[in-house]
């Protein structure tokens, strides 16, 4: 049985791909026959679903060791590689959208097909290769510097996420030190996180223009397939949360300072929850993947199926070292319709969303890759996947005892649920700053640093830096990586969380009816829009009027009761 470590890497002949790929593009415009065409579609495909395959090993192994010199060239040349196939790419693009045989692709893959097809190429262009490629080198630098970081702390080599556990300790005068080095790490790279997000503003500027829109915003929403909304509608959305989120999560911050003892919360505070520390998973990597396997498999045949598989082919890279890219994702091997989850275990309740939030992930891509037939069905939007993963973390409260311990079970539900809250605010701040920036390209680092301190009292209010000046002035908004790599994906995130609520409490009440639901959306990975795929699972539009107040509801009332 093949292992990820074994799965063999070669250099894709980008010339080879390229000829192969014009020749399938050359049967699908000359197809007699819809047969004809499909065959050459699904050819198309296959040769999308290798790249993408030899592409993700690579991306998986450097950001496992972004010191490794081999992976780094070779994600240097996939990099530029992509950049060189957009020109296939959106040729491939025309043609389906030109077939005559489109009322048969529709009949049997649904018009999401085309919907898809006209979004991706409005973001494609032989003249943007050189900026698509200038952005690649310049979130490879941005990741380099983040993962160079580390500092001595306690006896250890800290990097950020090792410095997180410290920032939970009990001990306040241990929390406050480890924060302090932790923004020193930031502060320390700031000019030249300053220096890289400058240039990704400018090619990202410069990307939008030459593909003919108005904004950079345009773009971002069209890049990330948002068809069904606007950036109007987002920022109503964001109002909502202000008005019904921001003063709750007001509320139980003030109830935290009280609990743990504190004058005024500082932010090393706000992730202490409990005077007594908060609730720790019970061990690692070790402890933590056999009560994954126990749990996946009285949750569900379909999730034991899928835990067993991540499993036996070791689709996981979990503890946290130095030379490893920060943060955690879920990521998918389209020829082995396989998922792989990355993570950097720190010995917290972070550990144990890993095989809650990433493995949503993963579960959603395992079951869509078995149930779409072809590759641009297998995922959706952003803010669908992310509904994946927060719904899975509230399906797994059963058994946070196994996790945390029974003594800690109710603990850890708490903390997780009002971390799912207060955290929304967080979220809108990130996507407004990213809006506020390319609304204004042409501020100065420190004309962004003023922003989000705005921001951060707008959404935050109770936010407090102790007095840290590169904090106080602004700087935290560095510390989240989705800005430099993945600009306007973190929205999702706020959106999914509103549907997961909603879910959530059908959990409650109706547990069967929930799986049947998720289960649904997860198998429909990307073969309906954003508004369909809601329908699909019976889930609400949240920029309706008053939907986030109706999401949240029943969490407010659970975490007035679960008082602790």
């Amino acid at each position: 049985m093949w292992k990820f470590s074994d799965l063999p890497y070669t250099r894709p002949d980008v010339e080879s791909v390229g000829k192969s790929y014009q020749s399938a593009i050359d049967e699908f415009a000359r197809a007699k026959t819809y047969p004809q065409a499909r065959e050459a579609y699904l050819k198309q495909d296959k040769l999308v679903g290798a790249f993408n395959t030899s592409f993700t090993i690579a991306s998986i192994r450097q950001t496992i060791d972004t010191t490794d010199a081999f992976y780094n060239e070779e994600m240097a040349f996939l990099n530029r590689a992509v950049a060189r196939m957009m020109p296939l790419r959106k040729l491939s693009l025309e043609k389906l959208l030109a077939t005559p045989f489109r009322s048969e692709f529709e009949a049997e893959y649904g018009a999401e097909l085309f919907v898809k097809a006209r979004t991706e190429i409005s973001t494609q262009s032989e003249a943007i290769v050189q900026e698509t490629i200038e952005e690649s080198d310049l979130k490879e630098e941005y990741k380099k510097i983040a993962a160079s970081c580390s500092v001595q702390f306690k006896g250890q080599t800290c990097n950020f996420y090792g410095l997180l556990k410290y920032m939970e300790d009990p001990d306040r005068e241990t929390r406050k030190a480890a924060f302090g080095e932790w923004a020193k790490l930031y502060e320390n790279i700031s000019d030249k996180l300053d220096a890289v997000y400058d240039k990704l503003i400018a090619v990202r500027l410069r990307m939008a223009d030459k593909l003919g829109f108005k904004s950079y915003i345009e773009l971002a929403y069209a890049d990330k397939g948002r068809v069904d909304y606007t950036a109007k509608d987002v920022e109503a959305f964001r109002d909502q949360v202000r008005e019904v989120i921001v003063p709750a999560a007001w509320e139980y911050r003030k109830q935290q300072a009280k609990r743990v003892g504190v004058d005024k919360l500082r932010y090393y505070d706000e992730n202490f929850m409990f005077p007594d520390g908060n609730a720790d998973p019970i061990g690692g990597e070790d402890a933590l993947l056999p009560i994954g396997k126990r749990m996946y498999h009285e949750l569900s045949p379909e999730t034991a199926e899928f835990f067993d598989f991540m499993l036996d082919h070791n689709l996981f890279d979990l503890n946290t070292r130095p030379g490893k890219h920060l943060g955690g994702y879920c990521t998918g091997l389209p020829d082995y319709k396989a998922p792989f989850i990355f993570s950097n275990f720190n010995g917290t309740a972070a550990d144990v969303s890993v095989l809650t939030h990433e493995a949503g992930h993963a579960f959603a891509g395992y079951t869509a890759g078995r149930s779409q037939p072809i590759l641009a069905y297998g995922h959706s939007t952003s803010e669908i996947n992310e509904i994946h993963s927060m719904g899975m973390e509230h399906f797994t409260y059963p058994w946070l005892g196994a996790l945390f311990g029974d003594e800690n079970a109710a603990k850890a539900r708490y903390i997780h649920l009002c971390d799912a809250l207060c955290v929304v605010p967080y979220l809108v701040s990130v996507d407004e700053f990213q809006h506020r920036v390319f609304e204004n390209p042409g501020m100065s680092a420190s004309d962004r640093r003023k922003v989000w301190r705005d921001i951060e009292k707008k959404y935050l209010p109770w936010r407090d830096y102790d007095g840290n000046a590169f904090l106080e002035g602004g700087g935290f908004w560095m510390q989240k990586q989705h800005v430099f790599l993945y600009p306007f994906y973190y929205i999702d995130y706020a959106l999914a969380q509103t549907c997961a609520f909603e879910l959530y409490g059908r959990i409650k009440e109706q547990p069967d009816q929930a799986w049947a639901d998720y289960l649904r959306l997860c198998r429909a990975g990307g073969g309906k829009g954003y508004f369909g795929l809601l329908e699909l699972a019976n889930l609400s539009n949240p920029f309706k009027p008053g939907a986030v107040e109706r999401a949240v509801r029943h969490v407010i009332g659970e975490l007035d009761n679960l008082r602790l």
